[in-house]
């Protein structure tokens, strides 16, 4: 299939422009920016680029706010609500996020909950904000992302949906044309199917683990898991209350929540233990002599140095040819390059 590649610099600029046009703030836009380019790079193609006309769309109909800030309604020495103001999703998570690391920096944690909330790109992008810090960090969304830090900047980042994928991909293979594996979704009569658009229309995504005899039963609980830490615990929307995918008939009032803890506050060593603990499993025999063993984090360091080697990220043409149609309604110039076509 046909890529195009394209520099970093030239995607984060412009979905900048195409979030500006619609009136978003600047600094604003290139929060969501950011997110969506670092999503692309680490891999995450279903909550890159792929997922701009939907940002644009919220702004563009007012079920998003462009204006203001988030605000903190509560706060103790170790925790605090904030509430979102039904920003930017991005907006909100770097808020939150900031003033969860200046806790834990002040009293070793943070723990930060929003509402008023919106999407807000890969749940990774946030804890890694933590780990330039060198603070753990756990949060979510109904995903999850923990990160830990160990020595000469290696990392444990786990970033995951509670679901055997997430929604963004069956939505990048449905734009693509392509089915899905087994297993990853079900249509409106709750049977497994391959197609994208009956899992998109009326169906749903398969909890982790799949069936009941499979272990389907715990990716379920760590969905309500998070719920309970996000939705519940911040007053925001939660299970069925929160309105369904993509269908923008009011504000998605999506809680969130951020947590920071310095290892500092704890026993000391903690990146030289965390680094033999990395060192322990991907030193492991593998089962295929030719797929080594990797820890959480690796694969998307691997996708981002393949980026970083190629000079920009390789992105399938439909996708670009979408995003630039999207552009094009909204006055939008200059539009993603794809000159620069390569097979992959």
């Amino acid at each position: 299939m046909s890529r195009c590649l394209i520099s970093k610099p030239d995607v984060q600029g412009f979905i900048e422009r195409c979030m500006v046009a619609v009136g978003t703030q600047p600094h604003h836009a290139r929060s969501l920016a950011e997110v969506l380019v670092e999503g692309d790079h680490r891999g995450h193609y279903s909550h890159g680029l792929n997922r701009m006309d939907m940002y644009v769309k919220d702004v563009q109909s007012g079920i998003c706010a462009k204006d203001g800030e988030p605000v903190v309604e509560k706060e103790s020495a170790a925790t605090a609500l904030v509430e979102g103001k039904n920003l930017l999703g991005p907006v909100v998570g770097n808020f939150c996020m900031n003033l969860a690391i200046k806790k834990a920096k002040e009293v070793g944690i943070g723990w930060v909950v929003a509402r008023g909330s919106n999407h807000y790109g890969i749940a990774g992008y946030y804890a890694l904000q933590a780990l330039k810090e060198n603070m753990i960090c756990t949060l979510g969304t109904n995903p999850i992302s923990v990160a830990a830090p160990a020595n000469d900047g290696d990392s444990f980042v786990l970033d995951m949906a509670t679901s055997a994928v997430a929604l963004g991909k069956v939505e990048l293979y449905e734009r693509r044309g392509d089915p899905i594996p087994e297993g990853w979704g079900c249509d409106a009569n709750g049977k497994l199917s391959t197609d994208p658009k009956k899992v998109l229309s009326g169906g749903g995504l398969v909890p982790i683990g799949g069936s009941e005899a499979t272990g389907g039963y715990k990716g379920y609980g760590l969905g309500m898991m998070v719920e309970v830490f996000c939705g519940i615990l911040a007053g925001a929307q939660y299970s069925n209350h929160v309105r369904t995918w993509k269908v923008t008939d009011r504000i998605a009032n999506l809680g969130q929540c951020f947590v920071a803890i310095n290892p500092e506050n704890f026993a000391p060593g903690f990146s030289d233990r965390m680094s033999d603990l990395l060192s322990i499993h991907r030193g492991m025999e593998p089962a295929d002599p030719n797929v080594p063993v990797l820890t959480a984090g690796d694969p998307e360091r691997m996708n981002m140095k393949r980026c970083d080697d190629m000079g920009g990220i390789p992105y399938h043409i439909n996708v670009v040819n979408y995003m630039n149609d999207c552009a094009k309604n909204i006055g939008v110039s200059p539009l993603l390059p794809c000159d620069n076509l390569i097979s992959n």
